[in-house]
């Protein structure tokens, strides 16, 4: 390609080809027609969820699922104000996702004049949930603007980034060369602290390894790395499923208690890409989180490695990179292996301590891993999820997240699992969704059927938000305001033409399971917490 002169519009579309985006999620508006103009032609295939918020949503489960940024397609105002919560979701859990807007025309800006989807300024607005954002005043900017975000997209902490391009600059011609993808890799330790983490791996006698939504990248790396040293597992929520079926793993909640009695009898504690944040670490706020002694975090975010308890080291690396280094100065432990007892007393003594509702919940989610080997189960906020995010092994690495921990946002489940699904097409998802937090993005099943997304959408009914009902009697409180009626389901799915069935009993879920996800394409199943036997204690 030599060079070209196109619109700005036309430029960008080649630069996202360029970068490896094969998806975009948007609706479009008079504010963003320009940008629209390369992309029929474009290998890039356009989504159009049924409100902003679920572009973000769906840009964010499709990241999850590739590791390539989710990229949105906003216009400007209550376009962009609509995916602020699914951009704070992708920012609290360290998620790529690039979203790109209109705005109004240079001149106009900072004025006040009452032009359409006028913000007092829009880019401070969004600056709060980004990573980097930025208004493009000169067309010629837009590569190396684009070039920016990429590298904050690929070479340090996650999250989102926003470009917003004014409307009088999109049709602007610019000149474009040859195009390529912009190619970054993240920190790598020094090899002084990786002689130092050596030698603490090999003197260690009860090592316990943390792991955080930014390992799970490396799952065969830290299998390696629990062998070598006979080191416990434990997944937080965003890693579960990192050594599926593995005798060192513990996919349980560093706020239970067992799993604290394991970390507080540890020698050496390594944290592995993750924050150390409330609610992994300290669901219930109750500050019973153990002082670890001799604690290693390793983290892309140098302001991360500042927060949180105390670190004996910190290195700055990509977990990737830090294994690269380390696993070469390891050699397996021969003797006194004891890393599977420890692992297997504390899942004994994590799922014994939850009660039996919890493990009703719990053995459903197995049904749901056991009978679509390989799946990936996406979730909102609702009870059989929060079960899970205290223990629950996923099948598969990447192979179970929700918003229920991080920003916590409801409606997150449907559109994340549509995304999901476009990024792994083949892959049966279910989105385990309650029938509160269902309402807050009903429409999109239409979405999940104008793509045909392999989703089955698993409606967890307890006639309202039950766990902050529960809540609100536990704090002597009369519950109000968590009865909202649902609507029936199973009609709705009809009328957007998605086979439904409503369960009598829980036994009957791993054959509807299995016959939606041969059928493919979306499907919905109703489970009613009181009216579907064996569904609670």
């Amino acid at each position: 390609m030599g060079v070209v002169t196109k619109t700005v519009g036309e430029a960008l579309i080649d630069i996202l080809e360029a970068n490896g985006v094969d998806v975009v999620f948007g609706i479009p508006g008079i504010h963003t027609v320009e940008l629209y103009r390369g992309l029929a032609a474009s290998e890039i295939r356009h989504v159009t969820p049924r409100h902003e918020q679920g572009a973000g949503f769906m840009a964010d489960g499709y990241a999850r699922m590739t590791g390539k940024p989710g990229v949105a397609l906003l216009i400007t105002g209550p376009g962009v104000t609509n995916a602020i919560t699914a951009m704070a979701q992708a920012y609290q859990d360290s998620v790529p996702m690039l979203v790109i807007s209109g705005v109004n025309a240079r001149a106009s800006l900072g004025h006040g004049e009452g032009w359409l989807h006028e913000l007092p300024d829009q880019r401070a607005t969004m600056a709060s949930v980004s990573r980097m954002t930025h208004t493009l005043h000169e067309p010629c900017d837009l590569p190396v603007v684009m070039e920016r975000a990429f590298t904050v997209l690929k070479g340090r902490r996650p999250g989102p980034v926003h470009i917003e391009i004014p409307t009088d600059v999109m049709d602007n011609p610019i000149e474009v060369q040859a195009l390529a993808a912009t190619k970054l890799s993240g920190p790598r330790a020094a090899s002084s602290d990786v002689a130092v983490l050596a030698e603490k791996c090999r003197g260690a006698k009860a090592p316990v390894i943390l792991c955080g939504g930014g390992a799970v990248a490396s799952p065969e790396k830290i299998r390696k790395l629990a062998q070598c040293i006979d080191a416990p597992v434990v997944t937080t929520v965003n890693a579960r499923g990192l050594l599926a079926g593995d005798p060192l793993s513990v996919p349980a909640s560093p706020s239970l208690a067992a799993v604290r009695a394991l970390l507080a009898a540890s020698d050496t504690v390594i944290a592995l890409g993750t924050q150390m944040g409330q609610t992994d670490y300290d669901m219930y706020a109750d500050g019973g989180f153990p002082e670890l002694r001799d604690l290693v975090r390793v983290d892309i975010d140098p302001d991360q490695l500042t927060r949180g308890p105390a670190a004996s080291l910190r290195i700055l690396s990509s977990v990737e990179m830090l294994l690269e280094d380390l696993l070469p100065e390891l050699e397996d432990r021969k003797d006194d292996r004891e890393g599977a007892a420890r692992a297997k007393a504390c899942r004994d003594a994590a799922l014994s301590g939850l009660t039996p509702k919890m493990r009703i919940e719990i053995g459903l989610l197995e049904t749901i891993r056991d009978s679509l080997p390989g799946c990936v189960i996406v979730g909102d906020s609702t009870q059989a999820i929060y079960s899970g995010n205290l223990f629950f092994e996923a099948g598969r690495p990447k192979g179970w997240f929700n918003a229920a921990t991080g920003f916590g946002a409801l409606g997150y489940g449907p559109p994340s699992a549509i995304g999901a699904s476009l990024g792994e097409p083949a892959t049966p998802v279910v989105c385990l969704v309650g029938d509160g937090g269902f309402q807050f993005s009903l429409a999109e099943i239409g979405s999940a059927r104008d793509c045909e997304a392999n989703v089955i959408f698993l409606v967890w009914n307890n006639d309202g938000y039950g766990e902050i009902g529960t809540y609100m009697i536990e704090c002597g409180i009369e519950p109000e305001g968590v009865t909202p009626s649902a609507p029936d389901f199973l009609k709705i799915a009809d009328a957007y033409g998605v086979p439904s069935v409503r369960l009598d009993d829980v036994t009957e879920l791993a054959s509807a399971l299995q016959r939606f996800a041969d059928r493919g394409g979306p499907a919905l199943i109703e489970i009613h917490e009181t009216n579907t036997r064996g569904a609670t204690a």
